[in-house]
């Protein structure tokens, strides 16, 4: 390990990510400790899944002990610490078959597992006891959802894996913790950092957060994507941490795509909400860093202040909303909205009408083009889906009942298949729940230790507030109409049922004209089918960016909502598809 920094690898972004990235980051140059975030909210319900059909030892991302097969002889040579949150639902099972997988190549190495996320078996004592798991974005309470709950896991922090590493470990697996804890952990245990060092540990909050979705830090999904050299071999991120908490994000030398202060803006914004990141370890406040380009592929990121984390930690709760079927049907050439609607009616009317289903949603998307110069630019999508707590009515039956109109109903009938999968729709529920409930628990040698949250220790209370930055006016003259996405970048995606939308600019006198022209109302404008949700905007001018949160556009999570991207991954683009005019001072600058 160096002694100025500590070199974290992050080789996973989710469940599903490219196989061979743990050990293209063993190899590919000195790294510290190695990290793979693997758990969305919706991965929780999966998994679940998994263990009601595989058994009760399973409920862990199975694929990650491939990667550990491939790795734990290098790593044992290098001394390269391995942190992942891969154990799931069951970090247990997983930990004993990594030991079975050491034994078998006799590798010594020291694994220790982390639990106390899992609330399902508390959950009803829970709710007696005066928690209510409100929605947070729908201030219901789960009692009230007419749901039953399939998992339901809290957000542990950083501190219990830096317990398992102080002890030792060479290999943490832990269960639900938050996706930057992974990296947090591992820095703290290298600087010995104390509960109250909140700069230092917002820092790495940042920098975990900035490489946990691994590829989307080094140029992929990057709005500016001409910027980058080559997606062929993209490399994955490494946070370079200092003990101050500042850091360097870069990639092992050799390996394709791109690390800028683009790539880094985009991806803080990634999956926020305000500025100020809740941990459970700390609140990092991300209007108050810096971020710099040192070198080619190596930028410099420092400053991030740090308060108290709050005394309630975050809990996902996944449940069972029933299930779903439906269908995308093609509509060709003329009179669009009257072939939908003469199918729709006929549709409904066959099957004993809309009232019965819990849920109905019928969406036209109007692709088809005037005077068309081909057959595709003809047509438009009308997507039909149906959810019910009754398996039977929205199964086989209404798939039939739909292919039956193949013949029967609009001229040029043809159909695309499911809208999305038919099956159990699965309801994300955010809530929070008092700390003082939470116990995680590392296990290591043989023995049990307890951690408890920071907000449990009784320390001093701590919250920076920001300086303010003076904004520039600029004057409004020479305009010029132009795309937004010429001059302005943007990253979106899911957050449960809500989505976010952060805007970045190259420069001040960008962002001071961004500033001044984006506000909830002007975003609606641009983007009309927005103009029905509450829109929440933040500030961060310290990094050129705005960022939005749209509540409820994404209805009860990825599983449940009837949108065409269900993780809100394509918003930003459609954002910088806009035209608007600018002053052309903005577009010189650029």
């Amino acid at each position: 390990m160096g002694n100025n920094c500590i070199k974290i690898a992050n080789c996973s972004g989710y469940y599903g990510d490219k196989l061979s990235a743990a050990k293209d980051m063993v190899d590919g140059g000195p790294i510290d400790v190695l990290t793979g975030d693997y758990l969305a909210e919706l991965t929780m319900a999966i998994l679940f899944n998994q263990k009601l059909q595989r058994g009760e030892d399973k409920g862990y991302v199975g694929t990650f002990l491939k990667q550990i097969k491939e790795i734990v002889a290098s790593c044992k040579e290098k001394n390269i610490k391995i942190v992942t949150n891969a154990g799931g639902l069951n970090p247990k099972s997983m930990a004993v078959e990594i030991e079975k997988i050491l034994k078998e190549q006799s590798v010594n190495m020291k694994v220790a597992y982390i639990d106390g996320d899992d609330l399902m078996p508390r959950i009803s004592d829970l709710i007696e006891s005066g928690e209510n798991f409100e929605n947070i974005d729908k201030n219901k309470n789960l009692n009230d959802s007419g749901l039953m709950p399939l998992t339901a896991n809290a957000y542990l922090g950083a501190w219990g894996i830096k317990e398992a590493l102080d002890n030792g470990a060479d290999i943490v697996v832990c269960p639900r913790v938050t996706d930057a804890a992974v990296v947090i952990g591992p820095a703290a245990w290298k600087y010995n950092w104390k509960r109250d060092n909140f700069d230092a540990l917002a820092g790495a909050l940042a920098a975990g957060h900035i490489i946990e979705c691994g590829c989307q830090a080094t140029g992929g999904n990057y709005a500016f994507f001409k910027e980058v050299p080559s997606f062929d071999n993209v490399g994955y991120p490494i946070a370079e941490i200092f003990e101050d908490g500042s850091f360097n994000i870069t990639k092992h030398p050799g390996t394709g795509g791109l690390v800028s202060v683009g790539t880094v803006t985009a991806q803080l914004l990634y999956e926020i909400s305000s500025s100020a990141y809740i941990n459970p370890d700390v609140i990092a406040h991300f209007d108050t860093l810096k971020i710099e380009e040192l070198e080619k592929d190596k930028v410099f990121v420092s400053g991030c202040r740090g308060s108290s984390p709050p005394n309630k930690h975050k809990v996902c709760i996944n449940l069972a909303g029933g299930y779903r079927n439906g269908m995308e049907i093609v509509l060709t050439g003329l009179d669009i909205e009257e072939k939908a609607k003469v199918f729709t009616d006929a549709l409904f009317n066959s099957v004993g009408g809309k009232d019965q289903f819990d849920e109905v949603s019928i969406q036209l998307h109007r692709t088809d083009k005037e005077n068309p110069s081909t057959n595709e630019q003809a047509m438009a999508s009308l997507l039909v889906s149906v959810k019910s707590k009754d398996q039977n009515l929205v199964g086989r039956l209404f798939s039939a009942k739909i292919i039956e109109l193949a013949l029967a109903n609009i001229p040029g009938f043809f159909a695309q298949g499911g809208v999305k999968a038919s099956g159990p729709v699965i309801v994300y529920w955010p809530a929070l729940l008092d700390s003082k409930h939470i116990k995680e628990r590392v296990y290591i040698n043989g023995d049990e230790i307890e951690v408890l949250p920071t907000s449990q220790l009784e320390l001093e209370e701590i919250y920076y507030q920001k300086e303010p930055i003076n904004i520039e006016n600029i004057e409004i003259k020479n305009e010029q109409a132009i795309y937004f996405g010429d001059i302005f970048g943007t990253r979106s995606g899911d957050k449960g049922g809500c989505a976010n939308l952060g805007v970045w600019a190259k420069n001040k006198n960008a962002f001071a004209f961004l500033y001044d022209f984006l506000s909830e109302e002007k975003l609606k404008e641009l983007l009309p089918d927005l103009k029905d949700f509450k829109i929440d905007r933040y500030e961060l001018p310290n990094i050129n960016s705005l960022n939005f949160y749209i509540h409820d556009i994404l209805q009860d999570g990825v599983s449940s909502n009837d949108r065409k991207d269900s993780q809100a991954k394509s918003l930003g683009e459609y954002l910088r598809a806009k035209k608007i005019k600018v002053p052309q001072s903005i577009i010189g600058d650029i």
